[in-house]
């Protein structure tokens, strides 16, 4: 038997980074925006564009990322581009004081801090394997889920609340010392941080092509991708319709529409506390099989919500959902970090984060186009169907008839 995770000081260390990070991202989530708003008077064609400069760096850098990172000590990849973030983040309030802040600098900035977070992710998901054995890893993914979740829930309000006690620009300020507090916990982790694998470098476009042929030939992680695209070409467009939806046609006034958008980090913070119990009891394995598929149902109950009791019915599918996406998110991490050899891990990592972070701007368009054909509450049916069938790939792998993952290099 072994001791819990939280009894590795070193990985309590790496946890505590998490917080900073996560807390200060969620938090920028409201206060960048409103810089621009408040601060710069943007219109809704800049404040779009800010926002998808944020996540652009993952469709352009996500694969070559994967490969760099695996060339690099991870822990060290971290540190850096926490450092990074926190000097192009602390630019936007210096910026403010010193009245030279603009809408060109915020899309800059927006958009390094988001190439500094591609490798951040990629090296995060790659270096747990270096503080923990094999047995933990399900563990402590669950522990870095529940930092994330509670990150989504409480950054949002808390960066309201600070917007409104100190002025957009400054709660920038907030956000660049979570990245700060994230560089100097990672830096005191005391396990040597392991180098590359020795070898010789191979080209970057051959280096991606190693990383997506992985997958590829692995069967579960094949039906595992499959699955992902799936899932969250559906949770793109949900996401890019539920504000429409529940203002217009449902007919809900703002403060409850931020309820329930809120409500579904509920579900990932719930995840993230019993999937490290649900691992050791059931198996890594089963409790990712069951995640997948237990909750699926729920997704039906969402195109019904009225404003009336029905209103539960957008927040139980949110819960359920995001439960069943962030213990499933768990389980896919936990098994690439029991299988993957290391000097492939960053390269596979990057390619999901690829497939999945792609998937969802493809979704939100895809919703607004049917949306537009057949309406709001018509497209939630058929996205949410669509849900509901996402796993169907899975039950062509070996995952059904897994406990662990540990059994599945055998099956694939």
């Amino acid at each position: 038997m072994t001791t819990g995770v939280l009894r590795n000081p070193d990985f309590l260390r790496f946890l505590t980074s998490h917080v900073g990070n996560e807390l200060g991202a969620n938090i920028s989530r409201v206060a960048l925006p409103l810089v621009a708003v408040v601060a710069l008077h943007a219109g809704p064609a800049q404040v779009a564009l800010l926002s998808a400069l944020q996540t652009a760096a993952f469709l352009l850098l996500g694969l070559p990322a994967g490969v760099w990172v695996d060339r690099m000590r991870r822990r060290r990849v971290m540190v850096v581009s926490d450092l990074a973030r926190f000097v192009l983040l602390a630019s936007i309030p210096l910026a403010a004081h010193l009245g030279v802040l603009s809408i060109g600098m915020m899309f800059t900035v927006a958009f390094l801090a988001g190439v500094a977070q591609v490798f951040n992710d990629v090296a995060d998901q790659t270096y747990l394997p270096n503080l923990v054995s094999t047995p933990q890893l399900g563990d402590g993914n669950s522990k870095l889920e529940v930092v994330r979740s509670g990150g989504f829930l409480a950054g949002p309000g808390i960066g309201g609340a600070l917007v409104q006690l100190l002025g957009a620009p400054r709660t920038m300020l907030a956000t660049a010392l979570g990245a700060l507090a994230s560089a100097v916990f990672l830096s005191s982790i005391r396990t040597p941080d392991k180098p590359p694998a020795a070898g010789v470098r191979e080209p970057l476009l051959r280096g991606i092509g190693a990383g997506l042929r992985y997958v590829w030939r692995d069967r579960l992680m094949r039906m595992f991708a499959a699955a992902s695209i799936a899932a969250n070409v559906t949770v793109g467009a949900v996401l890019g319709l539920s504000v429409l939806f529940l203002a217009e046609d449902v007919g809900l006034p703002p403060g409850l529409i931020g309820v329930l958008l809120m409500s579904g980090g509920f579900g990932g913070v719930a995840a993230g506390l019993l999937g490290g119990v649900l691992s050791r009891r059931i198996g890594t394995a089963r409790m990712t099989w069951l995640s997948l598929t237990v909750p699926a149902p729920f997704a039906l109950l969402l195109p019904m919500t009225q404003a009336d009791w029905r209103v539960a019915f957008f927040a139980i599918t949110s819960i359920a959902l995001s439960w069943s996406s962030a213990l499933s998110t768990v389980g896919l991490i936990t098994y690439r970090q029991t299988t993957v050899p290391e000097h492939l891990l960053g390269r596979v990592n990057a390619s999901f984060r690829s497939f999945m972070w792609g998937s969802i701007p493809l979704g939100a368009l895809l919703g607004g186009v049917v949306a537009q054909e057949i309406g709001v509450r018509t497209a939630l049916w058929v996205f949410m169907i669509g849900r509901l069938v996402s796993f169907v790939p899975l039950l062509f792998s070996p995952l059904p008839w897994l406990r662990d993952f540990d059994e599945a290099q055998a099956k694939s």
